[in-house]
């Protein structure tokens, strides 16, 4: 792709943006809002259906005339997925990786391209007024909204990434290896010293469990959050001036909002491999599994 097509794909956008900006004034709702009231089918699932569908558009068309040297799409699609592993690989181990990215890498490009989709001109602003029966304009329901502006969404991803959770940590370790790391103590005692450190470690395991039982919810808000106030920040900047000038205050925090984006695809990914990660490390770099695995590749 030329940077002369570049530069007119960036400006068709632009032109279109303006005016979707200056549409704006509508202030986003807490929850996201039922399209019908005979299907529970909101707005925000509406954005959910569409990114889905343009990430497997994309996986099938980078994947439909693949050649050993990759060119075009696929050879953009290669350097994403392959960049991502790495970064993960640097993080969790080979191991981990292999077993884990199916995962990380689906989560990171679905918020990534939510985040990116909220940004879309007409995303929020687009919609029907709601009118009372006397008449009355009582709201506005935009027919799609950012799906990671919907705490159903962050929520659903961290809980699905918490019961992950417990199944990677007891299928890597044992039973016995994930009740040791949150409560056994962790160094060698003996006699009266050892007595002493059971309870304080038994203590220190209950803040842990408690600790796991909040990373989810922490998880949920945390993205929740910057979207939805990145989303509010735009709304109040384009109410600072003239209708026809609506979208200036709002336009430089909008291409900021691109960068936000990507960071918070990533940050909520990397907690979860965090995560994943210290309940993982046990203080050797080969486990039952590693061994067996580094074994089979020396035969």
């Amino acid at each position: 792709m030329t940077r002369r097509s570049l530069l007119t794909i960036f400006l068709t956008w632009l032109c279109c943006a303006v005016p979707a900006l200056a549409a704006g004034g509508h202030v986003l709702p807490l929850d996201a809002q039922r399209l019908s009231g005979s299907l529970p089918v909101t707005n925000s699932m509406i954005m959910v259906w569409i990114a889905v569908g343009l990430i497997v558009l994309f996986c099938r068309i980078a994947t439909k005339k693949m050649t050993l040297v990759p060119t075009g799409v696929q050879n953009f699609a290669e350097w994403a997925v392959e960049s991502l592993y790495d970064f993960l690989e640097g993080l969790l181990g080979k191991h981990l990786t292999a077993r884990t990215f199916w995962f990380f890498g689906t989560v990171f490009f679905f918020v990534l391209v939510n985040n990116y989709m909220a940004l879309i001109p007409g995303v929020g602003t687009v919609g029907f007024n709601l009118v009372d029966p006397q008449g009355n304009t009582v709201g506005f329901l935009p027919w799609m909204r950012g799906a990671n502006a919907d705490i159903n969404m962050t929520a659903a991803m961290a809980f699905t990434f918490a019961l992950l959770w417990f199944y990677w940590a007891i299928t890597e370790g044992g039973t016995k290896a994930f009740l040791a790391h949150l409560f056994a103590p962790k160094g060698k005692f003996s006699g009266v010293m050892l007595a002493v450190m059971v309870p304080v470690f038994l203590f220190v395991g209950v803040l842990e469990v408690v600790s796991i039982a909040i990373r989810p919810v922490a998880l949920s808000f945390r993205l929740f959050g910057n979207i939805y106030g990145g989303e509010q920040t735009l709304e109040k900047l384009m109410a600072l001036g003239p209708e026809w000038l609506a979208f200036l205050p709002a336009l430089p925090f909008y291409f900021m909002e691109l960068l936000v984006g990507f960071v918070q695809a990533l940050v909520f990914t990397l907690l979860c491999a965090i995560f994943l990660k210290l309940i993982c490390d046990h203080g050797d770099d080969h486990g039952p599994s590693h061994g067996a695995h580094a074994e089979g590749e020396h035969h």
